[in-house]
């Protein structure tokens, strides 16, 4: 990589938020590492950047037989059923097709997020609300719960005990929590929430509680590095050469697109979805995704409130992990995230 031309992504990073971490990795070796307001191991909040972490543990139990992805989620959950729920099944959760955004509000599911039953039993009290052929409709928390509770379900443990054995640990991710233990408090990162109601917003999220708490859509607590790490032990399962996170024949159906040009019916942007992963290649009009332009269709990865981004690109052999303490409005943070992305694959290209 060229470093010089990586520079430009650094200058962006740094002008952007006050704490912030980046790190690219190329064919196997950190081309950067930077860290700025912070020491290297602080832990931030990735909010939804979280998301593949959740769903990778589901396609590990589908590759056991424990769960179907064309299997009702009433099937492992039954509670899950009521109100015309029955016939979702667990691929249309992963793929963000269960035409219920939400369990009957935002604000509600935000309020509920630090407490597992209550989460779960708003799920089972709702309805869905949208035509899932219409469009993907983002489940901006209920994610992590749905998906959750039906890992608990057909294994009978805690899900962050899961996360832990079968993804963290077997990948040495020391620094990856889900739900922030009392001792790594002094690591947390606060968040700064732009635009009105910022404040209040700050006043919830950094509160030790939420911090604390087991939320697997939004709730994981990491560094660059470790981030970082997780996607090239997805990369190499790609390859075939991995640590066996996945089977390579898995991961490549968990990539398959499900939705393309379609803006999602809750998010109102445009969003590559596969099965736990927003993919790159996304260019529709002037509007393109927290990947970047230039991004490979092939690149995988999630973004967190626009405030942190990690991703994968097999063609490019590139790995990104970016996490800053900013919360910013959806369209400036989508352009700064694709402006950064850019910038490295730049690095590469010129």
């Amino acid at each position: 990589m060229h470093r010089g031309a990586l520079q430009a992504a650094v200058a962006l990073a740094t002008a952007w938020s006050d704490r912030g971490q980046l790190r690219v990795e190329r064919r196997g070796s950190v081309a950067l590492n930077v860290w700025f307001g912070c020491q290297p191991d602080a832990l931030f909040w990735l909010f939804s950047a979280s998301k593949p972490f959740i769903a990778v543990l589901v396609h590990r139990y589908v590759e056991r037989g424990l769960l179907a992805l064309d299997a009702p989620v009433a099937t492992y959950w039954p509670e899950f059923g009521d109100h015309g729920k029955q016939h979702i099944t667990v691929r249309q959760v992963l793929q963000h097709r269960t035409g219920m955004p939400t369990a009957g509000s935002a604000l509600g599911d935000a309020l509920a997020m630090s407490n597992w039953r209550r989460s779960v039993s708003r799920i089972e009290r709702s309805a869905p609300r949208l035509d899932p052929t219409q469009g993907p409709a983002y489940q901006y928390l209920i994610y992590g719960f749905l998906l959750g509770e039906l890992v608990q379900r057909v294994t009978g443990e805690r899900v962050d005990d899961l996360l832990r054995r079968e993804i963290l640990d077997p990948l040495g991710l020391t620094d990856t929590f889900v739900g922030l233990p009392d001792a790594e408090w002094p690591r947390h990162v606060p968040v700064h929430v732009d635009g009105p109601g910022g404040g209040v917003a700050q006043s919830v999220l950094n509160r030790r509680v939420t911090r604390a708490a087991v939320i697997p859509a939004a709730g994981i607590s990491t560094t660059a590095r470790d981030l970082g790490v997780f996607y090239r032990a997805l990369l190499d399962d790609l390859a075939g050469h991995g640590r066996g996170l996945l089977r390579r024949e898995t991961l490549q159906a968990a990539l398959e697109p499900s939705s393309d040009r379609q803006p999602d019916l809750f998010a109102r942007a445009p969003i590559r979805w596969s099965l736990g992963f927003q993919l790159g290649g996304v260019r529709l009009g002037s509007r393109t995704g927290p990947m970047g332009r230039t991004s490979s269709p092939v690149a995988f990865g999630h973004n967190g409130s626009n405030c942190c981004l990690g991703w994968a690109d097999p063609r490019r052999d590139l790995v990104v992990s970016y996490l800053t303490d900013r919360v910013p409005r959806a369209p400036q943070g989508i352009r700064h995230l694709a402006q950064l992305s850019d910038a490295i694959i730049a690095a590469i290209d010129t």
